[in-house]
This record gives C-alpha cells, structure tokens and sequence, in this order.
C-alpha cells in the first residue's frame, strides 16, 4: 500500500471514532445541568441519580476524547508535516485556543466532580455549564481549522510561499461559520438520540423506568430541537459550497453537465464512467433553487473542471445522499416525539420505546457520513486550490504499520468504553430512587 493511501487509511478511521468522542463529551454535559437544575427545583431523588450518573458519563467521555484527539494532533505532524509546515503558522490560533478550552473545561470538571457537598450549589451547577460552553467552544474552533481548509484566507500565496499572514483572517475563515452550525447541531442531534435511544431501551425492558423516562426525556428533546434546526443550516452550507466549492456541490448531486435549473437527485446509483446517474429521483430546478434561491441559476457540473481536480464523485454522492436521508429520518423522529406530548398513550406502547431504540445510532452514522461528504468532497485538495493530499503526505516508509497502531489503541478505547457504560448503566439499573 502506497503511504498516501496508508495515511488517507489511518487519518480517516481516527476521525471516524474521535468524532464519536468528542460530540459525545462536548453535548453530554448539558444533558447533565439540565437534570441538575430540576433536582435544584424538586429535590426529586431520581434527578440527583441521574446527574451523578450522567456526570460518570462525562468524565468518560471527556479522557477519551483527550486520549483520541492527542493522537490526532501527533498524526498530523506524523502523516502530514508539509501541510503542518505551511498551514501550522496560519492556523496556530485556533488550535491554540482550542488548547485554552479544553484545559478550562478540565478545570471546570474537576470542580464538578469533587463540588459535591462542598461548593455553593449555585456556583456548582455553573461549573458544570463552563464544561458544556468550554467543550462547544473546543469543537468549534477545531472546525475553524477544518474551515480554513475549505476556504484558504488570511495569507497570500505568492510563488509557492505563504506570505502576509494573518491569524484572525485565517480563524473567521468564510467556511468557519456555515461549518461551526451544522457540525454543532449534528453533535447534539446524533448525541441527543444515542442517549435517548439507550434510555429507551431500558423503558422498553421495563428497567427502572421513571428515571429512564425522565432521562429519555432530556436527551431527546436537545435531539429533536437540533434535528428540526439541521435543515435550514444544511440550507446555509449548501449556499456556501455552491459559491465556494462548486466541484463539491457538483460532485454531492452527481451533476455532470453545467444547466440553467438544474435537478436535484434523489438516491441513484452513479456510473463515472458513462457519467450517468441512473434509478434515481429527479425533482426539476430544485438544484438551482436550493443552491442559489433561483429555480433558473446556472449550475456548473462535473465536467467544467480539469479532471484531475475531481473529488470521488460515486463516494461524494452516495455519502451525502445518505447523510440527507437520514436527516430527514431524525427529523421525523423528532416531530414523532414533540407529538407524544399531546399523544401521552404513545408512552405506555411498546413500539413507541422501541422506535427510539433503533433510531439511537442513526445520528451518528449521519454525521460520519457527513464528515465523508466534508473530507472527501475537498479532495484531491488538502488546502483547498492551494496544496494537493499527495504533495502533503510523509515520505517515511512504512506508514500502515502506524495505521495498525492506531487501529489496537483506538478499538481498545472503544471496547473500554462499551464496558464502562454498560457497567454504569447496569449499577444505574440497580440504584433505589426512592425519596
């Protein structure tokens, strides 16, 4: 295996599992405050319960994410020093913030978990805010990072050299925001769902329900808020691919020829070759409106740029079709359980509970697909029109025996994980919350 392929190889399935870590860690703790302030209003036991439990959950979640996002910032130096090269001066800032945030949030954690009994009530459960605000803060300025690779600003490139530097300009990048608000709110859905569909499993197996329900109760509502938000900042990030990465848009639809109101796609299977997209659903000038709220602009296609310059257009496309779908499947999750408030029978069915138990995983596998879109959809570029993947790639030999490195540390972490939580959940199932 050639290192490039080696390093696109490790590079994508470590961010394939630390983004799962990180949403986690970064939304968890405002499942935590929430549960936390209603035992500061009722003094119901079963909220003090599930704060101290979900607060286990946290610090779990926030060590892996510190063990898997360290190992990704030794890889990008490992895999990728001429990237780090050129871009570590221009996008310092961010990760140094980033660095501020997260040490923040330690401190935040620790007050936490040791303020019981200890600290003011008040300033303890403002503690546990800083470590929701700090972990969102943390996220968002990695995805500034992540921005400026889709949107170069903040130098100028003159000759092969990146000259005039400026680190603000590089942060506020035009892809930061776009970026920011549907990776933030795909965070909270796909989290929302995963902990409310574990809490619906054990509703649907009929293990300490009350505090179950209340549990399900929290975590699905930031899910659906977020789910029902996710479309209109999938709006703003279409508009702001069309504008900037036409060739992602193009290569997402599968779009070949350049059209005045084009059609949007709907599932199809892509054939490169023949560059034809066949079985699919055509909904006619809807490209055109969605990408620029005209139903007659024009949409360049596929094969007005080099092809040289191509992203994978079958993996592109499939990838979002499916991140759109299912989108729209949480969507409809979320309606079904805003619903349930005035339809209350619906709780006491077991097929409403196990509903929700499939539905657990499908936020995350949105966003993975997501990210494939993000990644994938940039390529053959590293620094988008700038630097090509293949001119940042390490010459070292050898590199898929750092892959097979990080896949043992990675699944350890995974399988270590899975005990923790299982084991937290079965001692949550034992605990009495009678008052």
């Amino acid at each position: 295996m050639e290192n490039l392929d080696a390093a696109r190889l490790q590079m994508a399935f470590t961010l394939a599992f630390h983004i799962i870590f990180a949403c986690i860690g970064m939304v968890m703790p405002f499942f935590m405050v929430v549960s936390h302030y209603k035992w500061l209003k009722t003094r119901n036991k079963i909220y003090l319960t599930l704060t101290k439990s979900w607060q286990k959950g946290v610090a779990i979640f926030f060590v892996t994410g510190a063990v898997s996002g360290t190992a990704l910032s030794f890889e990008l130096g490992l895999l990728w020093p001429e990237f780090m090269k050129h871009a570590g001066p221009i996008i310092g800032m961010p990760f140094s913030l980033e660095g501020t945030a997260f040490f923040v949030e330690a401190i935040a954690l620790g007050f936490y978990l040791y303020g019981w009994n200890k600290l003011n009530e008040r300033f303890h459960w403002i503690t546990g805010i800083i470590i929701g605000l700090s972990g969102v803060a943390s996220g968002i300025l990695v995805l500034s990072a992540n921005g400026w690779m889709n949107a170069p600003s903040g130098f100028d490139y003159v000759n092969g050299e990146f000259l005039n530097i400026d680190p603000i300009a590089a942060l506020f990048n035009p892809a930061w925001f776009s970026q920011a608000l549907h990776m933030t709110l795909a965070a909270f859905t796909a989290t929302g769902f995963a902990v409310g569909g574990i809490h619906a499993y054990q509703i649907y197996k009929k293990r300490n329900v009350e505090l179950h329900k209340k549990a399900f109760k929290i975590a699905v509502t930031f899910g659906a808020i977020a789910a029902l938000l996710q479309p209109v900042s999938g709006d703003i990030s279409a508009k702001d691919i069309a504008k900037r990465q036409p060739v992602k848009l193009a290569a997402m639809e599968a779009h070949y020829h350049t059209e005045k109101g084009a059609p949007l796609y709907i599932g199809g299977i892509v054939n490169e070759d023949t560059q034809e997209v066949k079985y699919k659903i055509s909904i006619p000038k809807a490209l055109s409106f969605l990408s620029f709220g005209d139903f007659n602009a024009e949409v360049k296609g596929l094969n007005d740029f080099p092809k040289e310059n191509h992203p994978p257009v079958a993996i592109t496309h499939y990838a979002f079709q499916i991140m759109v779908g299912l989108g729209m499947l949480l969507v409809l999750a979320g309606l079904l359980f805003f619903l349930s408030y005035k339809k209350k029978n619906w709780l006491s069915k077991q097929k409403f509970w196990l509903l929700f138990v499939l539905m657990a995983p499908v936020g995350f596998m949105a966003l993975e697909a997501g990210w494939v879109v993000t990644e994938v959809g940039r390529q053959p570029w590293i620094i988008y029109n700038i630097m090509r993947t293949k001119d940042a790639v390490t010459p070292m030999p050898g590199m898929i025996y750092s892959f097979y490195m990080y896949l043992i540390l990675y699944s350890v972490l995974a399988l270590v994980v899975t005990w923790l939580m299982q084991r937290q959940i079965r001692v949550l199932n034992k605990t009495n919350t009678s008052s």
